[in-house]
């Protein structure tokens, strides 16, 4: 028996963002190299090559292969041979038009073989494919993929191997089957990342095995027949399971394929620039530019310019004409038709000014900017341009800056732009003049206490430091440098300086000098108070300050500051309790982590029974140690900020598709688990991002079915869940 056209499913919407997609709930494929009978890896020969000009529909009117076999879409309902299914357009007994009446999807190739034997009854799909985005025809949303589709969901556990014409791919089964999905070119727009899919070269009749196909197709799709085409001369499908030795044991094989395909007769054309020149006495011309294969029959229609159609002049697949006209072509467009296409095939393209930068200069010493453009539409209502938000005025615009970019773009309000690199002048940016600041760490310091000299915020080029003690500003008037308070400076030619405090109670004062090529700095002054101790008692104590508490974004990076601590000659921070974290600079006053995402729930397979959520606070603690040994200690709480999480639409499509999506309080760059039922609990369905408007939207396959459930959940790795929505079942 015959079999008939598959039915199909496609990915559509978020998941129309990805190059190449994998689907399945069951066992997961490796795609491997095909291998001979030796068993030594097959080289692959010969692929697609080529995605033809956008037809009408918006989609390639052809795509070609290394073996020169070109095919067209099958979009229409009138050819058996090469015909989209009814229930893809809107209204079936309507003829196919764009947009109104088009299929929601189409195939250029149309390829399935059924192969049963030893425990297998499994179906191989190979197909090019064209769809939309989110399933509504919308121009803009179409999108070609390559795709592999392998099933079998009855097989029995094992390590299996799929020979199939464009590759091989091994599965490890265990109890739900093979139910496996790769589409290859997914973004819409990219036409040709389906040449990068496993699809190619097509799939075409054996011309040595009666009957011949029919005239201008690669098959019949109601007839099983031997193909050729495969590029590892695998123009079979064979099933193998791995035995106990590890050898490979054939269980099915079969040579017939339906397929479905037309060779292109049309070549379509693509409409790549039209431009116009008008004078101020309102004539002038219409240049248009056009791609289409090599030889083809291409004119420009009269769209009311009052010139008559005329065939363009080509090179190669390049074409080109230029047109008189005697009228204003401001805002009207103009159609390039293939007329050797059956329908013929037009595109329509609006006319637009050509704008021509003559010189971008930059003066550095002046700090300007100045861009010298001219449109080529000078009728009695000229062309307005800009440039960096500027207007150009009498071909002139001159713009004050003192960081130009590297081009500029000139745009016209009559649809032209051109752009041109900037040429500079000037003198070249001298150095800037150091200036000098400095810190004491302790400020306030006990004898013996090590201080530490910063002058890393100083500004300018700086090449050299130099730290000196000065006399110091006391109450009673300037406290001289003497033997009692000198001290001795380690690293006094560096950025960074040290000393111990001396015995002696009192002010001291340090003078930092910065230098560099365009001078030197004047001096910056930093005091220490060391404070009076009892010689025959204990050294002054010192006192930790962990800073404030916080509340943070789960993920943020948090800085922790100890720095109002008094007496300190040594920090040590640790965690107290909370989830775990990691500390870089536990030994400093301004350690640094990362606070710790909320875990998601993560078995797609499964329900996550031993899930549960996390809201605790990391609690993290200030040893700081001074003169004797003696200690001090502080504690800090840093607490989750909350985030308030929402599902506002929660949709299953029968063995289509899962949609859910939300909200987040917290906009862009974490992840959303979908959860199936009512508590976290519950299987997971898959994950979305949360985009930078704080909307989230998750699209899955639908063949895992809800079973009793008639609510779905969410979680954050921001802490937010939402449990309990009821979604709609279509």
């Amino acid at each position: 028996m015959a079999p008939t056209q598959r039915s199909r499913t496609w990915v559509a919407g978020s998941l129309a963002c990805l190059l190449v997609l994998t689907l399945g709930t069951s066992a997961l494929a490796v795609p491997v190299t095909p291998t001979g009978p030796d068993g030594s890896p097959l080289t692959r020969s010969g692929r697609l090559v080529e995605a033809g000009p956008t037809a009408e529909h918006g989609f390639p009117a052809w795509y070609r292969d290394s073996n020169g076999v070109r095919l067209e879409a099958c979009t229409t309902l009138d050819d058996p041979l090469c015909a989209t299914l009814p229930d893809e357009v809107p209204n079936p007994d309507a003829p196919v038009s764009y947009p109104d009446n088009f299929p929601g999807e189409f195939f250029y190739q149309l390829a399935a073989a059924s192969v049963t034997g030893d425990g297998v009854d499994m179906g191989v799909g190979l197909d090019l494919e064209g769809a939309w985005a989110n399933e509504a025809v919308v121009d803009g949303d179409q999108m070609v993929f390559g795709r592999v589709r392998i099933r079998d969901r009855a097989i029995a556990d094992g390590h299996y191997r799929v020979t199939h014409p464009y590759g091989a791919d091994e599965f490890d089964v265990e109890g739900e089957g093979i139910n496996y999905t790769e589409d290859i070119g997914t973004t819409p727009g990219a036409f040709g990342q389906a040449l990068g899919s496993r699809i190619g070269p097509f799939l075409t009749w054996d011309p040595d095995v009666a009957p011949a196909a029919p005239e201008g197709y690669v098959g019949d799709p109601a007839v099983e027949h031997p193909v050729v085409g495969s590029p590892y001369g695998t123009n079979y499908v064979s099933v193998e399971r791995r035995d106990e030795s590890g050898a490979w044991v054939e269980l099915a094989r079969t040579d017939l394929f339906t397929i479905q395909g037309r060779h292109a007769v049309n070549s379509g054309v693509e409409a790549d620039h039209a431009t116009y020149t008008v004078g101020a006495d309102g004539t002038g011309f219409v240049d248009v530019y056009a791609t289409s294969d090599a030889g083809q029959s291409l004119a420009v229609e009269d769209s009311g310019l009052g010139f008559v159609a005329t065939r363009m002049e080509s090179d190669g697949s390049r074409y080109f004409g230029r047109y008189a006209i005697d009228q204003s072509p401001d805002g009207k467009s103009v159609t390039v038709a293939n007329v050797g296409d059956q329908p013929v095939a037009r595109k329509e393209i609006g006319l637009v000014d050509v704008v021509t930068v003559s010189a971008v200069t930059y003066d550095a010493d002046a700090d300007l900017l100045t861009v010298s453009a001219t449109s080529s539409d000078q009728d009695s209502t000229p062309a307005a341009l800009t440039v960096l938000d500027q207007p150009v005025q009498e071909g002139t615009a001159v713009i004050e800056t003192t960081a130009p970019p590297p081009s500029v773009t000139v745009t016209s309000d009559k649809g032209g732009e051109a752009s041109a690199p900037v040429t500079v002048s000037g003198a070249g940016l001298e150095a800037d003049a150091p200036v000098a600041v400095g810190t004491a760490t302790p400020e306030v310091a006990a004898p013996a206490q090590r201080v530490t000299l910063d002058a890393t915020s100083s500004t300018g080029t700086i090449t050299g430091y130099a730290w000196q003690q000065v006399p110091a500003a006391g109450a009673d008037g300037e406290v001289p440098v003497t033997d009692a308070n000198r001290v001795e400076l380690s690293g006094a030619d560096q950025a960074v300086a040290t000393f111990n405090a001396p015995q002696a109670a009192g002010p001291l004062a340090f003078e930092l000098v910065v230098s560099g090529p365009a001078g030197t700095s004047a001096p910056a002054v930093v005091t220490v108070e060391v404070t009076g101790t009892d010689p025959e008692g204990p050294p002054a104590a010192p006192r930790a300050d962990a800073g404030p508490d916080q509340e943070v974004r789960r993920g943020a990076s948090v800085t922790l500051d100890g720095g109002a601590s008094t007496l300190v000659d040594e920090y040590a921070w640790s965690q107290v309790s909370g989830p775990e974290i990691s500390l870089s600079g536990e030994d400093t006053a301004t350690p640094r982590f990362a606070f710790p995402l909320m875990a998601l729930p993560t078995n797609t397979s499964g329900p996550n029974p031993q899930y549960a959520t996390q809201a605790d606070p990391v609690v993290l603690r200030l040893t700081v140690t001074g003169q004797g040994g003696q200690q001090s200690t502080d504690d800090v709480v840093v607490s989750p900020a909350a985030e308030t999480l929402t599902i506002t639409v929660g949709e299953f499509r029968s063995g289509r598709q899962w949609r859910v999506r939300g909200t987040s309080s917290f906009p862009v760059g974490h992840r959303v688990a979908v959860v199936l039922g009512g508590a976290l609990t519950g299987r997971t369905l898959g994950f979305a991002e949360v985009d930078t408007l704080g909307d989230w939207d998750f699209r899955g396959a639908g063949t895992v079915a809800p079973g009793g459930e008639s609510t779905v959940s969410a979680v954050s790795t921001m802490g937010g869940s939402h449990t309990g929505f009821a979604f709609r079942s279509r």
